[in-house]
């Protein structure tokens, strides 16, 4: 089975970054998603999508992205559903993040951590350990 999202669009505020009682960052934010086919005469329509960001990449985010800011997100779409205090059953949407990257220009992003000099700042962050990685020793100059 398959479950993968791919996004991108502005960031509708700045992300909430917080920490649970075990001192996991975790950062929430929503973007704002154009809608990609607009009938003739009608206003594009856009969705706003809640994106929910763990550990480093929580960090990454609430670091370098604010209100406004193009974003990309992959990620896996999560459905939760709870009871209000109502006693309604309700149900809610989000995506959890696994990479997010840049898409817009350094001046756009308007963060003062590129000017240093030399610095480069990292083009995405990916929530991937080296544990999950073997180093493959090449035979033949093919690894299989």
């Amino acid at each position: 089975m398959l479950n993968c999202v791919v996004l991108m669009g502005r960031l509708t505020a700045d992300p909430e970054l917080r920490t649970t009682a075990s001192g996991v960052s975790v950062a929430r934010f929503s973007i704002a998603v154009d809608r990609g086919y607009t009938r003739p005469g009608e206003e594009k329509q856009t969705d706003f999508i809640n994106i929910v960001a763990w550990r480093q990449t929580a960090e990454f985010v609430s670091k370098y992205f604010h209100k406004g800011s193009m974003i990309a997100v992959q990620g896996e779409l999560r459905m939760n559903k709870f009871t209000d205090k109502n006693g309604q059953n309700r149900t809610t949407y989000e995506v959890m993040a696994n990479n997010i990257s840049f898409t817009g220009s350094k001046a756009e992003s308007g963060s003062g951590d590129f000017a240093a000099p030399g610095a480069q700042p990292a083009a995405s962050y990916q929530n991937a350990g080296s544990d999950d990685f073997q180093t493959v020793v090449e035979d033949d100059g093919f690894p299989f």
